[in-house]
């Protein structure tokens, strides 16, 4: 497997990593995606994606590197998700250690992430690679996505 950091404008961004973004963001459309991506690569966020031996994008990672004063230093994940014919297969655990090497190397503190809490599968998968629910997550809606 190869895990490869995907900077702005780079075409696989949508011809390999959105096709697999998109099993967790099914509102992402190539368009909306680019926008986002655009704000946000502004505010830090970046894009990991895990090619499989044949060559195709099996998972992929959106993350930042955060800092504030509740964990100083931390590399937070958005996005992760492996593609459904390619889970249990180490995707996600090599996108866990690969986001891992990052936060070292930046001298975070922390890796941490959010899962909406109907996702047990991957919860699962959070505790297996070492996670420990630290806290809740609340949201207050203010306007519906555009």
């Amino acid at each position: 497997m190869k895990i490869i950091d995907l900077e702005p404008g780079d075409a696989r961004l949508e011809s390999d990593l959105l096709p697999v973004l998109v099993e967790l963001r099914p509102h992402l459309t190539p368009d909306l995606f680019r926008e986002v991506y655009a704000r946000g690569h502004a505010q830090g966020l970046r894009f990991s994606a895990a090619y499989g031996d044949d060559g195709r994008c099996v998972g992929a990672a959106g993350w930042r590197l955060v800092f504030n004063t509740s964990s100083l230093s931390k590399l937070y994940v958005d996005d992760l998700v492996t593609a459904s014919d390619a889970r249990s297969t180490g995707v996600g655990h090599a996108l866990v250690a690969h986001l891992e090497e990052h936060a070292r190397a930046a001298g975070c503190h922390e890796l941490n992430l959010d899962s909406g809490t109907h996702r047990t599968g991957a919860h699962r998968f959070y505790l297996r690679e070492r996670f420990d629910i630290v806290a809740f997550h609340f949201s207050r809606p203010l306007t519906a996505p555009q």
